[in-house]
């Protein structure tokens, strides 16, 4: 299983009133994750979608443990938690620098065609791709 590591600086625009980051705010964290990930193993989200392809989210998880504060620093972790035939579960644990843990999550994903809509396999669009999720990820259809 191949972790991918990032990181994010908390700004103050992203708290609440209470001084700790808006909930909403860690899914814009994770897709900092996903889109690390791909880059880190040498593909380009921006590339799949040139190619006429989106990866919508189907299902999306998220357990809040210790808040993020203003002027915190986000480690965000991301893996392939599951890759199958159509769906890709990437799993996400973002932490303090020290370790503590902020929050985990996990995003289902699907690939579909652009225009249709219509699900497509990843393996028909770049089978290399489709290869390395399989070698990274922690199981497979």
């Amino acid at each position: 299983m191949q972790i991918s590591e990032t990181t994010v600086e908390v700004r103050y625009a992203e708290t609440d009133q209470m001084g700790v980051v808006y909930h909403a705010n860690y899914l814009v964290w994770m897709e900092i994750g996903r889109t690390a990930l791909i880059r880190d193993i040498g593909f380009s989200y921006a590339g799949l979608e040139e190619k006429g392809y989106l990866s919508p989210v189907i299902d999306l998880n998220i357990q809040y443990k210790q808040p993020m504060r203003y002027g915190d620093t986000a480690v965000i972790r991301t893996w392939i938690e599951r890759h199958g035939k159509l769906r890709t579960t990437y799993g996400y644990e973002i932490a303090h620098p020290d370790g503590t843990v902020a929050a985990t999550a996990r995003s289902e994903h699907t690939l579909v065609h652009k225009d249709t809509f219509r699900p497509v396999a990843l393996r028909k669009i770049d089978p290399l791709w489709e290869a390395k999720y399989i070698e990274i990820a922690k199981e497979t259809d």
